[in-house]
């Protein structure tokens, strides 16, 4: 334990520094030997450290999104290079470079926050062993190891034995009682968390091998936390299940206002976001110009969603411009059908005219509105036809055609009879 301590030495000092200033300020509002004082010494640890991963946090968003983009690429390398391993992984190695995209990206919070992990790993242990680490001096030991969370003190183990206990001035049944009570609030809001990546934030038109990792994931990490969380002290469980819950509210942060295109969250927000910008007549905030720039971008390449909130500002008379800006359109309302092809939907259809029977052909266009329904043979001239039947005597196959005779032609010469053979 000494050799893995000193090997994190470089990290120790820095986190028992920071935790000790944040104790003196909240020793001043509680007092030096409380579990407030250094519980929340604790906490406000993991709030900074949380707000210098932010930059690592987003980059993990875009990576994620990214390896999702890639799945059926790799799925068709896998499936065509599925007996030459070296060549799968040299393609695999070629496409990661081509679109710019690292898969332990990923994995870069939680990377990054581990040597702060075990460097507070150490500075508990050594409290509990009644060792002095980092600026922690022999006074704050003996100030932190008074120091009760719930009756359970700071350095204390589930795993401890009694007489272990009771040199911390505790009961074992209240450590066992508060340890477990938080080891299941860290599993579950590390269940929780992966639970609402999946079910909300996953395009589900996309089935890939990766999204069966991270559902194996979403069981696997929280059964981890419950077993080594048995071996880990009561400040430590205070870190990761202040950092467990700050993970699920950042993520449900990033779900609601940027979600992933194609999943049920994105169908939900760009609901709202019809809503509100039909109600306003614009759009608010960067953040939500971004999203419509990307949109309006991908053209035929919308999906489902995308289709539909393109619609729904159309029918409002809304059109979304290239720089992420909504205006009032002006003329015919476009939508945009499920291939992606725009139609105009406000556009008066053209008026065909209605079919004429034949009785109104041959007696020149329908009646206007006061005629006679017919005229008398003995009113209408003998050499005057009517215009309509000059029209149809015209046309072949006309109400006016000239019936012909059996064996003579319609029109020309006409074809002299064959002598009949005797």
């Amino acid at each position: 334990m000494d050799t893995i301590a000193s090997l994190f030495s470089f990290i120790t000092t820095p986190v028992s520094w920071v935790i000790v200033q944040f104790h003196k300020v909240y020793g001043a509002l509680f007092g030096d030997d409380t579990g407030w004082a250094w519980g929340l010494s604790i906490v406000s640890l993991v709030i900074l450290i949380r707000i210098c991963l932010i930059p690592l946090f987003v980059k993990q968003i875009k990576a994620t999104r990214a390896m999702q983009t890639l799945q059926p690429e790799m799925k068709k390398i896998q499936e065509r290079y599925k007996n030459d391993k070296q060549r799968q992984s040299e393609e695999m190695m070629k496409l990661y470079k081509e679109t710019g995209t690292n898969p332990l990206s990923s994995c870069l919070p939680i990377l990054a926050q581990s040597p702060f992990f075990f460097a507070l790993y150490h500075v508990l242990n050594s409290i509990a062993n009644n060792d002095t680490i980092g600026v922690i001096n022999q006074s704050l030991l003996q100030s932190a190891q008074k120091a009760h969370i719930f009756g359970a003190p700071l350095a204390a183990k589930f795993t401890d034995s009694s007489s272990a206990v009771a040199d911390l001035e505790a009961s074992l049944t209240t450590v066992r009682i508060v340890t477990a009570v938080m080891i299941i609030l860290m599993s579950a809001s590390q269940f929780y968390t992966q639970r609402q990546l999946m079910t909300k934030n996953v395009d589900t038109t996309v089935k890939t091998p990766f999204m069966q990792q991270q559902k194996m994931l979403m069981y696997v990490f929280p059964i981890m936390f419950a077993v080594f969380g048995i071996n880990f002290p009561v400040g430590v469980l205070v870190y990761w299940l202040t950092t467990n819950v700050w993970t699920m509210g950042q993520q449900m942060y990033v779900i609601r206002n940027n979600p992933t295109p194609g999943s049920t969250a994105q169908a939900a927000y760009l609901e709202r976001l019809t809503k509100h910008v039909t109600h306003h007549g614009k759009t608010r905030g960067r953040g939500e110009r971004a999203i419509v720039k990307a949109i309006v971008a991908k053209g035929r390449d919308r999906n489902e969603y995308e289709r539909k909130f393109i619609n729904g500002l159309n029918k409002a008379g809304l059109a979304a411009q290239a720089d992420g800006t909504v205006v009032k359109s002006e003329g015919a309302v476009a939508t945009v059908t499920e291939d992606g092809t725009p139609t105009t939907a406000a556009a008066p259809k053209r008026q065909q005219p209605k079919r004429q029977s034949k009785s109104q052909r041959q007696g020149g266009g329908p009646k206007q509105a006061g005629e006679p329904t017919s005229l008398k043979k003995s009113d209408e001239p003998e050499d005057v036809k009517p215009e309509g039947a000059k029209k149809a005597a015209q046309k072949p196959g006309g109400g006016a055609r000239s019936k012909a005779q059996s064996g003579q032609r319609k029109g020309g010469p006409q074809r002299p009879k064959s002598p009949s053979k005797k």
